[in-house]
């Protein structure tokens, strides 16, 4: 998704059962027909299939049973009237469609658009179709869907995603859970989704971003104040809506303004991530920054980066008069869970000021008896979030949203759940955040070390934990997606993240404004 197209999504996500709220608040409450609704989604949708794929000129439309599949079926029409070459399959029998979509139905029907069964389909035809069209048009189950595929349907979405043949998908790909962004058995690859009224926090985050392609939405002219009816389950945010929360850096600044971040990390043989996190501090322009590591990692991290003020450490006990200087630690990146790990972190544990853990941090706290701390930002991947939580990892990355709400409720502080749509949530937020950006080059080690130290360095420099971990998340994806233009997604190294962060924080305005989303 390019940034243009993320900022012309809506900031607030709701689940499913929340835009059917928002669908009957416009229908009931506002007397917008349902049938027009549907009208107007048909049209959308057929223009966004002309925009993506402007030269098409045969198109497949698979329909379902649903709403959705009245969407499909009004699309097909649309195309028949454009002297496209149309094959409309009714994926399921139209006999069971009711309402608003056997209406739709009836009247493509009417204007001559022929549907054929697709249980009547001989061997082979389903392939024959899919390699005779530019384009597919996915009208089969949209919302509808929280476990896995269903027969005919499972056969149909595996058959075309091994066609390779592009697809529109209208509302959701079919497959994916609209709610959560799983999906427990296979789900519908496109090449772009365009999605009506609220925009599905599905798409944003777990398995969606990987499947629905190019985000597009339409709130079909609903009238606004429906929006005011229902909440959202989310909110979203990217680099540009973030960026002017930055801090103000004055002109006359020193580094005594700027915050002193203490990083605690680099067990023996995992000095690496230590200085990961201690120079991608730095470049986020934390004043001054103390990385106390194992005595052997000092002379390596001095050499890369001599602008780090760097003690080894073999006790605990040496720890206490760093922390004393300290506006805030990042503690976890290598520290390994051994009794050097152990014995740091029952002192950063007392510390009173914003603290990280990420890592063997969390891996270490989740061996311990659960304890709110209002201070403390807490960064695990779904597989420390499944130890945090004491449940298995399909747990977690069935209902990334619910996951982060659990995390939050039992620790307290700031939750940022790592992965495809990063979600960040605290006290002090009205809902869950998810911060888009980033690419696949980021599966890389190393990376949540550089973003520890990016949070780290925000959050001394003046902004509340929660805004810290926003915005750091957003500036890391930022940087990783320049970083990505020059180097490509194979190979991406961290380094590479942190040498892009200056250039992203210089291009940014430094204006403080209150941080939300609608």
């Amino acid at each position: 998704m390019s940034a243009a197209e993320s900022s012309s999504l809506p900031e607030s996500l709701y689940a499913a059962d929340g835009v059917q709220a928002l669908d009957r608040c416009a229908i009931e409450e506002f007397g917008v027909p349902g049938f027009e609704l549907m009208q107007r989604a048909a049209r959308s949708g057929f223009r966004q299939l002309m925009r993506h794929w402007p030269d098409a000129k045969s198109v497949l439309v698979l329909c379902g049973a649903g709403n959705n599949g009245g969407d499909g079926y009004l699309v097909a029409s649309a195309a028949c009237r454009q002297a496209l070459q149309v094959r409309c399959l009714a994926i399921a029998d139209p006999g069971k469609l009711k309402g608003d979509a056997l209406k739709a139905h009836d009247a493509a029907r009417d204007t001559g658009l022929h549907v054929e069964a697709f249980e009547a389909l001989g061997e082979g035809e389903l392939e024959n179709a899919l390699s005779e069209a530019d384009v597919v048009v996915d009208a089969m189950l949209g919302t509808g869907i929280t476990g896995a595929l269903r027969s005919p349907f499972d056969q149909v979405v595996a058959r075309l995603n091994a066609s390779g043949c592009p697809v529109l998908s209208i509302d959701v790909p079919s497959g994916l859970n609209a709610s959560t962004g799983w999906i427990e058995s296979d789900a519908v690859k496109a090449g772009a989704t365009v999605t009506f009224i609220g925009l599905k926090a599905g798409l944003m985050t777990g398995k969606g971003p990987d499947v629905a392609g190019d985000v597009l939405f339409d709130d079909l002219g609903v009238p606004e104040d429906i929006y005011q009816r229902v909440d959202p389950v989310a909110g979203r945010v990217d680099w540009n809506r973030v960026a002017p929360n930055l801090p103000l850096r004055r002109r006359g600044a020193h580094k005594g303004d700027c915050g002193h971040l203490l990083v605690v990390a680099g067990e023996r043989g995992f000095g690496g991530a230590a200085l990961l996190a201690a120079e991608a501090a730095a470049r986020t322009g934390a004043g001054l920054v103390t990385l106390a590591t194992r005595p052997e990692h000092v002379s390596p991290a001095l050499v890369r980066c001599p602008s780090l003020l760097v003690h080894g450490l073999t006790h605990g006990n040496e720890l206490d008069a760093l922390l004393e200087a300290a506006d805030g630690v990042v503690f976890g990146p290598g520290a390994g869970q051994g009794a050097w790990g152990q014995q740091m972190l029952q002192r950063i544990m007392a510390f009173d000021g914003p603290v990280l853990m990420d890592a063997d941090g969390l891996n270490m706290l989740s061996s311990r008896a659960p304890g709110v701390h209002s201070n403390w930002i807490l960064t695990p991947h779904p597989g420390e979030a499944a130890r945090l939580l004491g449940v298995e990892n399909k747990v977690v990355n069935s209902d990334r949203l619910e996951a982060v709400r659990q995390l939050q409720q039992r620790y307290g502080g700031v939750i940022l759940l790592k992965g495809a749509g990063t979600l960040v949530y605290a006290d002090d937020m009205i809902a869950p955040v998810v911060v888009q950006g980033g690419n696949p080059g980021m599966a890389a080690g190393g990376m949540g070390d550089v973003l520890s130290g990016i949070i780290g360095a925000l959050a001394v420099q003046g902004l509340v934990p929660s805004q810290a971990a926003v915005i750091g998340a957003s500036l890391h994806a930022e940087a990783a997606d320049r970083a990505a233009l020059d180097k490509g997604f194979m190979g991406l190294l961290p380094m590479d993240v942190t040498d892009r962060v200056p250039q992203v924080l210089g291009e940014a305005e430094g204006v403080l404004i209150p941080l939300g989303f609608r």
